[in-house]
């Protein structure tokens, strides 16, 4: 099974409720909101921060805001940011698996790997608030690709 963390996913989560806000909020207030717990949610706020992702303001009337526009910031800029970069095997772009003489597989996930890469780098936090019935947390059938609209060697996730 191929599967995001769960930080990735309460990073995606939090991301979009925080764009959903005008004004700074708290993480006490985004950990209500998205129902995630408080020190989850602390932790990925300084994470996100330290990427950049986010900007804050300290003081009575602190707290945290996107530092892009949803429809700037992808799923895998998200991923990124928490887990590192987006790898479905140890020798994906020249890494080392420990199992490099005689593989005959040897640099051929690279492939798989860009695929994924690229559809994830196509799916924007906005494009994830589209298609639910109250406009978060779902991704629209207008996102999902068909092979006529994927990105020439892009994987077709859910379609």
């Amino acid at each position: 099974m191929f599967k995001l963390s769960r930080l990735a996913d309460y990073a995606v989560v939090t991301m979009v409720e925080l764009g959903r806000h005008v004004e700074l909020v708290t993480a006490p207030a985004l950990a209500q909101e998205t129902g995630l717990p408080e020190p989850t949610v602390a932790k990925l706020l300084k994470v996100l921060l330290a990427d950049g992702l986010l900007q804050s303001r300290r003081g009575a009337r602190g707290g945290y805001e996107l530092a892009l526009p949803l429809k700037d910031i992808s799923i895998a800029r998200v991923i990124a940011a928490v887990d590192g970069p987006v790898m479905v095997t140890a020798c994906v772009d020249g890494g080392d698996c420990g199992c490099t003489s005689g593989c005959s597989l040897k640099g051929k996930w690279d492939v798989v790997n860009d695929a994924i890469r690229a559809t994830l780098e196509a799916i924007s936090l906005a494009d994830m608030t589209r298609g639910a019935p109250d406009g978060a947390g779902g991704l629209s059938a207008g996102v999902r690709r068909g092979p006529e609209s994927a990105a020439p060697g892009a994987a077709v996730l859910g379609g």
